[in-house]
């Protein structure tokens, strides 16, 4: 007899095939488990504003609308444009240029000559009264205050006054930074050892007697320049501070002395230093000297009379083609004389008072039926 036995198998899947199996997609389901969980994290409530169901309103810009919305811009903006020109034309500005480039100049002996201290006057007359408060300035012209590298040669440290600075300037400030005897200049860089150094009085002759003009240099830096940005030393005497340097190369007195009537008017935060240390943006500009003291006859301004500005002629121009001028002005509630302002305003009302009427005519010549 033959016994005969059936071998019930099973089919065998191999691994490959059974972790195969266990993805679907090309991603296994626990880590399709932990994506669904993390999504649901990520997801935001289901609320109006979360998915952006709000209700939302937006403007429909028809002729109706457009076109009266530009006469009225327009309009506008010539308003203001006419208040900002009569403003600046109001605004009374005198200036006297004494570069000495000419031979019947006042001061075209000190322009040609290397005397220290050269001294030269400039004459002038007011026939009415100039309204104050009266600024005094001095401006200089085809100079470049915004040169990358001129910008760059100081050292902020050392201008807060970190002592350790003093002895060891930046190398921003090359080739400022030492003197030809290798000790260190404070300030050190290019625009401390430029800082402009003519000086002026003012002088008024009435009835055959000269009256000094009242001039007052208090706060004509920027209060965050003095106060925040530039710092003398906490040494006493301040002099004391700059032992060991030498004074930049192109200055006639060191930092301590440069205003020997105000001893708080030294150092970092003398306001003639700060002012010239804000660098001008353009090549013709003009920087705060001094105001006119509103006191006693000079209370409403410079009153009309003959004047004499004082120069001592040391700044020099002539080797870069520049000029040198002083500068009076008063100012408005728009600040001091700038007639682009008020021209710009004028000129985009007028183009939007002209488009107004450009798209009136186009649409009354071509507009169609509203569509539904």
């Amino acid at each position: 007899m033959f016994r005969v036995s059936v071998l019930q198998t099973t089919d065998v899947i191999p691994s490959k095939e059974k972790s195969r199996c266990g993805r679907v997609g090309g991603v296994s389901r626990s880590e399709k488990m932990v994506k669904q969980e993390s999504e649901s994290a990520n997801r935001p409530d289901n609320t109006a504003f979360t998915q952006q169901r709000l209700p939302a309103w937006q403007p429909i810009l028809s002729a109706g609308i457009v076109i009266p919305g530009f006469v009225l811009i327009g309009l506008a903006f010539i308003g203001i444009g006419v208040a900002l020109l009569v403003t600046s034309r109001s605004i009374q500005v005198l200036e006297l240029d004494y570069t000495g480039d000419g031979n019947g100049s006042p001061c075209s002996s000190c322009s040609q000559s290397t005397t220290v201290n050269c001294k030269c006057s400039l004459n002038f007359t007011l026939d009415t009264l100039f309204q104050g408060p009266v600024f005094f300035y001095y401006g200089l012209s085809n100079y470049f205050q915004n040169y990358r590298r001129y910008g760059a040669s100081k050292d902020d440290n050392q201008l807060y006054g970190d002592l350790s600075y003093f002895t060891s300037p930046s190398s921003s400030c090359s080739p400022y930074d030492y003197d030809g005897s290798k000790n260190p200049i404070v300030p050190c860089g290019s625009i401390a050892n430029s800082m402009f150094n003519d000086t002026f009085t003012l002088t008024r002759t009435v009835s055959g007697k000269t009256d000094s003009v009242p001039l007052d240099g208090k706060g004509i830096a920027w209060w965050t320049d003095y106060n925040v940005k530039y710092r003398n030393p906490s040494v006493t005497p301040l002099k004391n501070a700059f032992n060991g340097t030498v004074k930049p190369i192109d200055w006639a007195k060191p930092a301590y002395e440069l205003d020997t009537s105000d001893a708080s008017n030294n150092g970092f935060v003398n306001q003639d230093f700060l002012v010239w240390m804000r660098r001008a943006a353009l090549p013709n500009f003009r920087k705060l000297y001094r105001r006119i003291d509103a006191s006693g006859d000079y209370q409403n301004g410079l009153p009309a009379g003959n004047y004499t500005i004082d120069i001592t002629y040391n700044y020099p121009v002539r080797v870069f083609n520049g000029a040198k001028k002083v500068v009076f002005s008063n100012v408005s509630w728009m600040g001091g004389k700038n007639e682009f302002l008020g021209i710009a305003y004028l000129v985009i009302g007028s183009l939007c008072v002209v488009m107004s009427v450009v798209m009136l005519i186009v649409y009354a010549k071509f507009k169609f039926p509203d569509e539904e």
